[in-house]
């Protein structure tokens, strides 16, 4: 019984090799072009045809963030100026994400302004990147915004970095949100509140849940080194 193939259909081996045969003979012919060793200036030619590539344009922006971060007041608020009115017409939630980094450092009003912007981003990354962000910046707003956040968000692990974001905080004001999510029904978000009260209060109970609900109904029974007597008051 011969083994060949039907006529006009190539055997199992050739077609394995198919694309690597096209290659050789458009090049061999030179019907294409393409190459995907190209010159500097082909780059260069390119980049002013098309723009800077997405990771180009994250590299570029974490470039001119340090630049501005070793600035002047005035230069850091004009970069500032500059990331804001890109980031109302950038598409990529990548670049958006680097955009929100770069300003992260600053301390202008702009920056701030799109910090608080970005926890509303329609896209769950940039929402997630912008928690981070207001666990470098810190302050009062910081726990608002993130109390907020995992609230209200509809993404799962936007409210689980919320979370971890307000126990990198430290802030004892963080307390009455993690106490809630302590009664959260997905356990994901328990075990997340409990890391989070870990870093808050300085104390380890352990992974179990009901511990730490019979802690934080009774803060003032601890042997905490910072009293939080009146912030509890606010959660009961």
């Amino acid at each position: 019984m011969s083994h060949l193939p039907p006529v006009g259909q190539p055997s199992r081996h050739g077609r394995a090799w198919l694309p690597i045969a096209v290659f050789i003979a458009c090049c061999l012919a030179g019907c294409a072009t393409w190459s995907p060793w190209k010159s500097d200036e082909q780059v260069a030619k390119e980049r002013e045809k098309y723009g800077l590539t997405a990771d180009q344009r994250i590299k570029e922006l974490a470039e001119k963030s340090k630049a501005a971060k070793a600035g002047t007041a005035a230069e850091q608020e004009r970069f500032s100026h500059d990331i804001a009115s890109a980031m109302v017409d950038e598409h990529d939630a990548r670049v958006r994400c680097a955009m929100l980094d770069a300003v992260v450092p600053l301390d202008t009003p702009l920056a701030t302004a799109i910090c608080t912007g970005a926890m509303q981003d329609p896209d769950p990354r940039v929402r997630m990147a912008a928690c981070s962000a207001w666990a470098t910046r810190g302050g009062s707003q910081a726990v608002d915004l993130l109390a907020v956040r995992y609230r209200t968000d509809a993404e799962l692990d936007v409210r689980l970095r919320a979370l971890r974001c307000l126990g990198e905080l430290g802030n004892a004001a963080a307390v009455p949100v993690l106490a809630k999510a302590l009664e959260d029904p997905d356990p994901a978000v328990q075990y997340r509140a409990v890391g989070a009260l870990k870093k808050v209060s300085g104390r380890d109970l352990g992974d179990d849940v009901n511990k730490w609900r019979e802690w934080v109904a009774d803060p003032e029974g601890s042997s905490a080194e910072w009293s939080i007597a009146e912030t509890f008051r606010k959660l009961f």
